[in-house]
């Protein structure tokens, strides 16, 4: 059964940086595309970043270009976000999820269909 952990969300100013973190267990995660989304108060999850197995390809939203970067570590089964310049708009809950299929690149994970395993979330609050 495939777990998948978030942490290192919390509270930050505008300007400021967190570093998310995703652990996973029960999968075969080196094989795997990974992405974070994320869901604000209100409306509807939506995608903010991915990245292919073997990390030869990223893809970002538009909003967060610039500011965001996914990296990952497949010895350590961990995938990251780093996030700088937040803003109070990059308010939610982020979520880890996995790719349902095997091998795939960064791109596939921006259609949440594709998505086969979900995080539980952590949550950020960017204060203005």
């Amino acid at each position: 059964q495939v777990q998948l952990v978030e942490s290192g969300g919390g509270l930050v100013q505008a300007g400021g940086s967190l570093r998310l973190s995703c652990t996973a267990s029960g999968t075969s995660f080196k094989h795997y595309a990974m992405a974070w989304y994320r869901q604000a108060p209100g409306k509807e999850r939506e995608f903010v970043a991915s990245i292919s197995w073997n990390s030869a390809d990223t893809y970002y939203e538009d909003f967060v270009k610039g500011r965001f970067a996914i990296s990952r570590e497949n010895a350590k089964n961990t995938l990251y976000l780093q996030m700088n310049d937040l803003r109070p708009d990059d308010t939610a809950v982020y979520y880890c999820a996995q790719d349902r299929n095997l091998g795939g690149g960064a791109e596939v994970l921006t259609a949440m269909f594709r998505v086969g395993s979900w995080g539980q979330g952590t949550q950020v609050t960017v204060s203005s």
